[in-house]
């Protein structure tokens, strides 16, 4: 197919049907289990993939967990409840503060920030980010930390890789109690649990192994997020979440994709991974997204180290049999 602005377009009632025939065939035929759980997170997402086991397997057989922390922007939770109850499903709500407290993950954490900045405290709030010029100038993929106030007065350093590990890694732990829970209600359930990944995602590795990549299914991983919401409009995804700006909302101050890991709107991040997937010549790449040849590769120079950090998501754990 030729490189246009229309290479993303679809059949949304086609795909939705072919998505529900694979996710009935995976949840009762291989898995042979009653129905599914998923994880929504008031994100276009996770309602996308409630919608489509709905339309696969009937709403009295999806159970929607909403599982929110202190750190959760609590709009999240109403239009995870709102788009519940629009689908008529099930909604449980969970809450994992006392879980994360039990792990120490905010004490851990905050004793990192608080080496950065030695006035960090339980009234700030923080987000991490990278440098959003990557169209502009070659760049170094660092993480910058930025607290605020409570009069919301920000400061913002660039973190070492040492700190950012240290943090990421207990960020990480609130997407992997999360599994832990979804699993609890799809055994309870016999049910399976259904993954929100979308193709930029998964390619990208834009996920937490053993965290919101432990699944049983992955109904969505096969779409750009173009598609995921001319899904969403199609199925009948409440408007509030629709027009939310994606946000991975495991921080206190939010956040977007584009700002924690993309660094591009997913609008021109889409176009530019197709091409980068099958390899497309610049000249065709540039008439149509008119961007130069070296901003092309400075992105794709981007792709490739996101891929190269997170190869060992997208593996098995190897073994000698």
């Amino acid at each position: 197919m030729k490189f246009n602005r229309d290479i993303f377009k679809i059949d949304p009632e086609a795909e939705a049907r072919k998505i529900a025939h694979f996710i009935r065939e995976i949840t009762l035929k291989n898995f042979k289990r009653r129905g599914a759980v998923v994880g929504l997170s008031g994100g276009i997402d996770s309602a996308v993939v409630a919608e489509l086991c709905v339309y696969a397997l009937g709403k009295d057989k999806v159970l929607g967990l909403i599982i929110p922390e202190k750190e959760s922007n609590p709009i999240s939770r109403k239009y995870a409840q709102k788009q519940a109850d629009k689908m008529g499903i099930q909604a449980t709500t969970v809450d994992i503060t006392e879980n994360l407290k039990s792990l120490g993950l905010y004490k851990i954490r905050n004793a990192v920030i608080k080496q950065i900045f030695p006035e960090f405290d339980g009234t700030f709030k923080f987000h991490i980010t990278l440098p959003q010029n990557l169209l502009e100038r070659d760049r170094l993929n660092y993480h910058s930390i930025t607290i605020e106030d409570e009069n919301g007065i920000r400061q913002t350093k660039r973190l070492s890789g040492k700190d950012w590990i240290e943090i990421s890694a207990c960020q990480n732990m609130k997407q992997r109690i999360r599994m832990i829970r979804l699993y609890h209600y799809a055994e309870k359930n016999n049910y399976i649990v259904a993954g929100t990944t979308n193709k930029p995602e998964a390619m990208q590795g834009f996920y937490v192994k053993f965290g919101d990549g432990g699944v049983d299914i992955e109904p969505i991983a096969h779409l750009y997020k173009i598609q995921v919401y001319e899904l969403a409009r199609h199925l009948g995804v409440i408007e509030e979440i629709i027009s939310r700006p994606p946000s991975p909302d495991t921080y206190s101050l939010p956040v977007t994709d584009k700002e924690f890991y993309f660094c591009l709107k997913y609008e021109l991040l889409d176009f530019l991974l197709y091409a980068y997937e099958n390899n497309l010549p610049f000249d065709d790449i540039s008439n149509v997204l008119e961007l130069k040849q070296e901003q092309i590769e400075r992105v794709f120079k981007d792709f490739r180290a996101k891929e190269r950090a997170s190869w060992h998501l997208r593996e098995s754990p190897p073994s000698l049999s």
